[in-house]
C-alpha cells in the first residue's frame, strides 16, 4: 500500500482528503494546511492527522496529493521531487510555463510518477463520448460559473478554460496553428470572462468560452465531425450522439429523420444514440489511476507533459487577451 498525504485542504482539498480514505491502493497518512486553526478543525472532523509542516508530512509518505492554490504548486511539487516522492497535482500544473518546464524535466530525471488533475477527462460524459469523437473538425465549449472568490488568484483561462483546453488537446491529434482571444476583468483583478478561437493544422477549429461571472452553471461541449454531431453536458453528465448514414437507392429507413439533399445525391439517415454513462466518481477515478501507475509502474493517465502542453496553450490564449486589452486602452486614449 502506498502511503499518501494531502497538502491543501480548501474546498477541493477536503474532497480529496475524504476520497483518499477509500481509494484502493492508498493509505492516507495525514494532511498539511498552512491555516493551523482550520487544520485543527478538519483533523477533528475527519479523524485524519494534521501535520505541523509540509516537510514533516513529506517525510512520512510515499506520495503527496497537491491541492493548494495554483501559485504554490511549483514549490510543493519541487519539494516532493527533491525527496523522491510521487505526486498528484491539481490543474493547472503550475502558474507559469517556465515552472512547468522545470517540473517536466525533473520528473523525467527522477522517474517518479506524477499526474495532473485534469478531472474532466474522467467525467462520465467524456468517457462515454470518446469512442464517437474520432476526428473532430469543429468544437464549441461553454464553461460558465457563478462568481466565487475561490480561484480568482489566477485568470479564468487557468481556472476554468484550461479544462476544455485539456479535453481539446486530448481529442485533436494535430499541432495548433493559430490562436486568437479576447477577455475582460469584471469583478476580480484577473480576467473573469474569456473567449478563444484555436485553429489546428489539420483544419479543426475550436471556439472556447469561459466565465466565472455568470448567473448559471454550464459546462457544455459540442463536437462536429464528418457524419457525426455530439453534445456533452459535463455538469449533468449527459451525452447525445447524432449520426448520419448513407442509404442505398431503394433502402428503406426505420428512422423518422431522413435527409434528401437532392441533385441525385444519396439520402442520409439520421440516428440518435444516447451512450450509457459509466457510474464513476471522476475525482476518485483519477486518484485510483494515479495509485495504479505507481503500483504497476505505468504511465500516469494525465502526464505532467500533457499538463504542460495545456498550460502552454492557455498562456497563448492569455497573451492574445493581453494584446487585445492593450489595443483597447490605446483606443480609449
Amino acid at each position: 500500500m502506498i502511503r499518501i498525504g494531502v497538502v491543501g485542504t480548501g474546498h477541493l482539498g477536503k474532497i480529496h482528503l475524504n476520497l483518499l480514505k477509500e481509494t484502493e491502493g492508498f493509505v492516507l497518512v495525514g494532511f498539511y494546511d498552512s491555516d493551523t486553526e482550520k487544520a485543527k478543525l478538519i483533523a477533528a472532523e475527519t479523524g485524519v492527522k494534521a501535520y505541523p509542516t509540509y516537510s514533516d508530512l513529506l517525510a512520512d509518505v510515499d506520495a503527496i496529493d497537491i491541492v493548494t492554490p495554483t501559485p504554490s504548486h511549483f514549490d510543493c511539487a519541487m519539494q516532493a521531487l527533491d525527496l523522491g516522492k510521487h505526486f498528484f497535482i491539481e490543474k493547472p500544473i503550475t502558474e507559469t510555463v517556465e515552472e512547468a518546464e522545470m517540473i517536466v524535466k525533473r520528473v523525467a530525471e527522477t522517474g517518479l510518477k506524477a499526474q495532473v488533475g485534469h478531472v474532466e477527462r474522467f467525467n462520465p460524459a467524456f468517457l462515454a463520448a470518446k469512442e464517437f469523437a474520432s476526428e473532430p473538425m469543429f468544437i464549441e465549449a461553454h464553461r460558465l460559473a457563478e462568481f466565487k472568490p475561490r480561484g480568482t488568484d489566477v485568470p479564468v483561462v487557468l481556472d476554468l478554460m484550461i479544462h476544455d483546453i485539456d479535453i481539446l488537446l486530448s481529442l485533436v491529434n494535430s499541432p495548433v496553428e493559430t490562436v486568437s482571444a479576447s477577455g475582460v476583468s469584471v469583478i476580480s483583478d484577473n480576467v473573469d470572462i474569456a473567449n478563444a478561437r484555436i485553429e489546428f493544422e489539420n483544419g479543426c477549429v475550436a471556439n472556447l468560452t469561459s466565465s466565472r461571472v455568470s448567473l448559471k452553471t454550464e459546462r457544455k461541449m459540442r463536437i462536429f465531425q464528418k457524419n457525426t454531431y455530439l453534445t456533452l453536458d459535463f455538469h449533468k453528465k449527459e451525452v447525445s450522439v447524432f449520426k448520419l448514414r448513407e442509404l442505398g437507392d431503394d433502402e428503406k429507413s426505420n428512422s423518422p429523420f431522413v435527409i434528401d439533399p437532392g441533385n441525385g445525391r444519396a439520402r442520409k439517415e439520421v440516428s440518435f444514440v444516447t451512450p450509457k454513462m459509466p457510474e464513476t466518481n471522476a475525482i476518485k477515478m483519477e486518484l485510483e489511476l494515479f495509485a495504479q501507475s505507481i503500483i504497476n509502474n505505468t504511465v500516469p493517465e494525465v502526464t505532467v507533459n500533457q499538463g504542460y502542453q495545456s498550460l502552454v496553450l492557455a498562456h497563448k490564449v492569455l497573451d492574445k487577451i493581453e494584446e487585445q486589452l492593450q489595443k483597447s486602452k490605446q483606443v480609449i486614449r
